[in-house]
């Protein structure tokens, strides 16, 4: 049976159906616990420095797991590690969900950062295998990239609702079921991918392993303990001495954790660093306005959630349009006019003050970057995996996760440790307004960057090759 024939026999509207419920879970999770914090400080008895581990012991090991995860897939089989992903998070979930202290909470918390690391190169993968490469993976990486960042505004509407009318514990517990359906959903519709012969690179797995996990925790201590706290430094310095002998491995390695090969195409290489700035941004716009909404506007949790609302169905619709704009302007084009918008909508929403009208002066705003995100998130994806062959599946879905989450960890660290300048003198409402203004500033930098990559690598002016032996593309 040919590759084509194979897959025209898969029922792509189940694995796709599959897909986008995982990955629903993932975000749902990094968003839902954002507008429910206050109240897991207060019933748990977390102290002020400590309630911060709650998302940061999610993402250290999400961050420190990825491409382990991803490159398991591609040798072990993706329907194994997808199962394996799902059980991992959704008992994790019910784990975190009865938790009576702080140190279950952040136990539980690390390891559902583990089920997401193995989870979420698990679905991009299946994704880049089940569906045609063209107009058919066009649309579904569009939906892929529609649920993700839908999901992450609907993630703090949820835990707002949540939060204030039932439980913290609620936006947990909303995983159970659709991880058991989605369980018993992998068994039916999606085929195992089947072994890969050859050696595992246990070098590779443990340096990338270690070292991503030493790079996360020490940007996360050093935006509480300070940049120069000496358990911070060690990690910075263990870290570089873990990634550089892992990029010395991967060279020699024959079958490497992390292909060098994926950073051969300049495509490829662009959307890995823009997605980084592109999420550096997101992390600092998603957790400071949630947090501006709440302590400066005085809005109640659910409130709040609700507030997303404008950027939430902006990009739905948005995101719904762009399988027909990347036929007609370019998958390049439509990611630097993508990046552009937010550009906008964040200088913009960066100038909100204590007086600022809603409406005005954060609803607007908050559309354009909604606009925006739609354009960008789909063509991001697809240049993240463009042209890669099935054997690497998973190791590119891993590499594209992992900039997403370092974006996310290393972004928020940035940004909370800027908007501490200039905020002397200053108190209650007024500060928190003020350092609102100086995170989003700093998000608009990063996304400026971003637009800069995407220009210079992906956005194409002129015939270039990606790689010796590749065609001409332009765009």
């Amino acid at each position: 049976m040919t590759a084509c024939e194979h897959l025209s026999r898969l029922n792509k509207p189940a694995i796709l159906t599959i897909i986008l419920a995982s990955y629903v879970m993932i975000v749902l999770d990094t968003s839902v616990v954002l507008t429910g914090l206050p109240n897991i400080h207060r019933d748990l008895g977390f102290t002020d420095t400590g309630l911060a581990w709650v998302q940061s012991a999610y993402t250290l090991t999400f961050g420190g797991f990825l491409l382990l995860g991803g490159r398991a897939g591609d040798i072990i089989g993706r329907r194994r590690m997808l199962l394996a992903g799902l059980v991992v998070f959704t008992a994790s979930s019910l784990a975190i969900g009865v938790a009576q202290s702080p140190g279950w909470i952040v136990a539980a918390r690390a390891v559902q950062g583990i089920g997401a690391a193995i989870l979420a190169p698990a679905t991009l993968a299946l994704l880049q295998t089940t569906f045609v490469e063209g107009e058919e993976r066009v649309r579904a990486v569009s939906y892929y990239s529609a649920v993700a960042g839908v999901a992450a505004s609907v993630g703090l509407v949820v835990g707002g609702v949540l939060a204030e009318w039932v439980s913290w514990r609620m936006g947990f517990f909303i995983n159970l079921p659709i991880g058991v359906a989605m369980i018993v959903a992998t068994l039916r519709y999606v085929p195992e991918s089947g072994r890969r012969s050859g050696a595992f690179d246990i070098v590779g797995a443990l340096t990338s392993t270690i070292g991503a996990t030493a790079l996360v925790y020490g940007f996360i201590r050093a935006a509480t303990a300070g940049w120069t706290d000496a358990i911070a430094l060690g990690s910075f310095a263990g870290a570089a001495i873990l990634l550089i002998a892992f990029v010395v491995n991967e060279w020699r390695v024959a079958q490497p954790i992390m292909p060098l090969r994926l950073f051969a195409s300049r495509e490829r290489t662009g959307a890995y660093a823009a997605r980084f700035l592109f999420l550096a941004a997101m992390i600092g716009f998603f957790f400071f306005t949630t947090l501006y909404l709440q302590q400066v506007l005085g809005l109640s949790p659910a409130a709040t959630g609700i507030a997303f609302l404008p950027m939430t169905l902006v990009n739905f619709v948005v995101a719904m349009a762009v399988p027909a704009l990347t036929r007609r302007f370019g998958n390049g084009r439509l990611l630097g006019l993508g990046l552009s918008i937010s550009i906008v909508g964040l200088a913009w929403l960066s100038r909100a003050t204590l007086g600022t009208d809603y409406l005005t002066g954060v609803a607007l705003p908050m559309a354009l970057i909604g606009i925006g995100q739609g354009l960008a998130l789909s063509p991001m994806t697809s240049a993240g995996v463009a042209g890669v062959n099935g054997a690497d599946a998973g190791a590119a879905s891993g590499v594209l996760n992992v900039f997403h989450q370092m974006g996310n960890s290393l972004g928020l660290a940035v940004l909370v440790a800027l908007a501490q300048f200039g905020a002397g003198g200053l108190s209650g409402a007024a500060l928190l307004a003020h350092r609102f203004t100086i995170a989003l500033t700093g998000a608009t930098g990063f996304m400026a960057l971003a637009v800069v990559v995407v220009m210079a690598l992906i956005v194409r002016l002129w015939p270039v090759t990606d790689a010796p032996g590749a065609k001409v593309v332009i765009q």
